[in-house]
């Protein structure tokens, strides 16, 4: 290994030298690279908001199982069954208990701006906690009231008068489908790509606002199962036990967790439109190096076909071209990481979706970089390769 470095310590940077010999085209290189780079993190940023944001509210529930209906798509758009499952679960061997869970989409208006916006309605019986957010679960007893809610303090929109009253102890009126109701405490949720916000309350109320509905029709069912149980176990012997009854399916905690995911990724078409997007930068990372690889190649081709004449062989002439690749990847990465972290806060306050840089992802941007310029120079020696000194002078 010493030896290996001290090699590499003798070596002409012959690589670093072309390079850094037109510094013009260096920056605009740099410049290239950092653009593509900035263009894949966006896509990924947004990409991981997207499964991040709509699956809060799975992650949140608490429940070791979770019973929906087959013809559920995602939490923005969710089918009902019958609650007479719910008491049939609790037939099944290490279930605890079984509880309901209420979930729709409702315009609302704005409390401060009187604007129309979609914000996402949850339910429960307020003597069980359903969600694990503390906040939420110490204020159940405001939820009990008549036309009573709780507001996310993470929704997309103007809501910075209405924290304050609220956090002052008020009570702030507003409409949701020509009812008015109040709402009387704040948590922490979050808005997602399906709605601006969630409002939570009872199962009364719900049904209040939602007048179509029956109480005997829900969205979710939240099973506990007793201590020593697995929720693998106890998921297969409800599968087993609710076989004959085709209006509910059995998942277990990750399971639900996995659903919504699965469908932002392989159903939603913006999922696959940031796919595209991570390609596209991609690609034109890989075009931008190669022209300039390509470039220096031609420049310098008598100079490599004279290295050739004094013996070198090709690996070593490769070499070179694959130096500058890291080079150029190592260099157009720094800005291209940068960058993004100024655009993820601004992203961050406008939208209110969870965008962060995280280390996994910056590494995953790295190697791509350095894939890319590599793929970049094997297409920019392919000239090179065919080089004869001959023919050069």
């Amino acid at each position: 290994m010493i030896g290996f470095i001290q090699k590499l310590q003798r070596r002409t940077p012959l690589g670093w030298l072309q390079l850094s010999h037109s510094r013009s085209r260096l920056l605009v290189a740099i410049s290239g690279i950092a653009f593509a780079d900035v263009l894949i993190f966006m896509q990924l940023g947004f990409q991981n908001a997207l499964y991040d944001s709509n699956t809060t509210l799975n992650r949140a529930v608490l429940a070791d199982i979770v019973l929906i209906s087959p013809q559920s798509r995602n939490m923005q758009n969710m089918s009902t069954f019958s609650r007479r499952r719910l008491f049939q679960a609790t037939d099944v061997q290490g279930v605890k208990s079984a509880e309901a869970m209420y979930i729709g989409l409702v315009t609302w208006k704005n409390p401060q701006t009187r604007r129309k916006t979609t914000v996402q309605a949850i339910a429960f019986n307020p003597e069980q906690p359903a969600l694990n957010i503390p906040e939420v679960n110490a204020q159940l007893d405001k939820i009990k009231l008549p036309d009573n809610f709780l507001f996310d303090r993470g929704a997309r929109g103007d809501y910075d008068q209405v924290f304050s009253q609220i956090d002052a102890g008020k009570t702030v009126s507003t409409e949701i489908e020509k009812r008015t109701i109040n709402i009387s405490g704040l948590f922490k949720l979050g808005a997602s790509f399906g709605a601006d916000g969630t409002i939570i309350s009872s199962d009364e109320n719900f049904l209040r606002v939602f007048p179509r509905r029956q109480v005997g029709s829900i969205n979710l069912g939240l099973i506990a199962i007793q201590p020593g149980y697995e929720p693998e176990q106890v998921a297969a012997a409800l599968k087993l036990h609710l076989k004959n009854n085709e209006d509910v399916k059995v998942f277990t905690r990750a399971e639900f967790i996995k659903f919504e995911e699965d469908f932002w990724k392989k159903e939603s078409p913006i999922g696959f439109i940031f796919t595209i997007g991570v390609a596209m930068g991609f690609i034109v990372g890989v075009i931008i190096v190669y022209q300039v690889l390509s470039t220096d190649v031609n420049s310098h081709l008598k100079e490599y076909a004279t290295f050739k004449a004094m013996g070198y062989q090709n690996s070593y002439l490769l070499g070179v071209i694959f130096e500058e690749a890291i080079i150029l990847a190592a260099l157009g990465f720094i800005p291209g990481f940068i960058v993004p972290l100024g655009i993820y806060q601004l992203a961050r306050n406008a939208t209110n979706l969870p965008i962060y840089m995280t280390l996994t992802r910056a590494l995953i941007v790295l190697i791509l970089t350095i894939i890319m310029c590599a793929i970049s120079g094997t297409i920019a020696t392919s000239k090179l390769q065919s080089a004869d000194p001959a023919d050069m002078f």
